[in-house]
């Protein structure tokens, strides 16, 4: 992959999860945000871009910092199978610690784990989802990398607020995380294609003499 899909992978995945994020934190503070702007105050909207921009940008670090470490991974367990085992494990503890570990800091006193467990139910449904659509588009040994990257990865860049029991920080910080995520990863293997795949059927058709 050269500079300029690089640059491209960079912008696109910027605007694209920025846009998402400064949608979903305007709608979530929706009258505030216009009752700000009915008086000329803009300083809320700009930072709804600025904020959203920011989950953006770490979601971009935590896609390079997982590539190398999926390479890493694969050298050093030497098999695919074995490296996609240890995988599955991760994702097990990264969804089975954000129920226990946000039940431990904000549950009320008797107040059980079943509630905890949908914010880690719903990211692993919408990885599932994103993960068969990444193996549908390439091949089914990306099922387990995609998967482990759009949960534990996104878990880990989504400490920030998982930390506060905020529901609107929460999902304005998950938003953009998960959407940009998900262009990272879904266009990634587009990327790679040469223009020559892309042309070798035009090409061989043309060189077929005609009869």
């Amino acid at each position: 992959m050269n500079t300029r899909k690089v640059v491209f992978l960079f912008y696109t995945t910027l605007i694209i999860g920025t846009v998402a994020g400064f949608l979903v934190g305007f709608i979530v503070d929706f009258q505030t945000h216009i009752n700000d702007l009915s008086n000329g105050q803009f300083g809320g909207f700009i930072m709804i871009i600025i904020t959203a921009s920011i989950w953006t940008v770490i979601a971009q670090m935590g896609f390079f910092a997982y590539l190398t470490v999926h390479r890493f991974g694969l050298g050093i367990f030497k098999s695919v199978s074995l490296w996609n085992k240890i995988q599955v494990v991760i994702i097990a503890f990264a969804l089975f610690d954000i129920m226990f570990f946000r039940h431990m800091a904000f549950a009320e006193e008797g107040e059980g784990m079943l509630g905890f467990a949908v914010l880690p139910l719903l990211l692993l449904i919408y990885g599932l989802i994103v993960a068969y659509i990444k193996s549908k588009e390439t091949n089914m040994g990306a099922f387990i990398p995609a998967l482990f990257f759009m949960v534990v990865v996104t878990t880990i860049e989504w400490i920030p607020a998982l930390r506060e029991n905020d529901t609107t920080f929460l999902i304005t910080s998950i938003v953009p995380l998960l959407v940009a995520n998900t262009w990272q990863l879904l266009v990634l293997h587009h990327l790679h294609e040469s223009p020559g795949k892309k042309n070798s059927g035009n090409v061989k058709a043309k060189a077929q003499p005609q009869k």
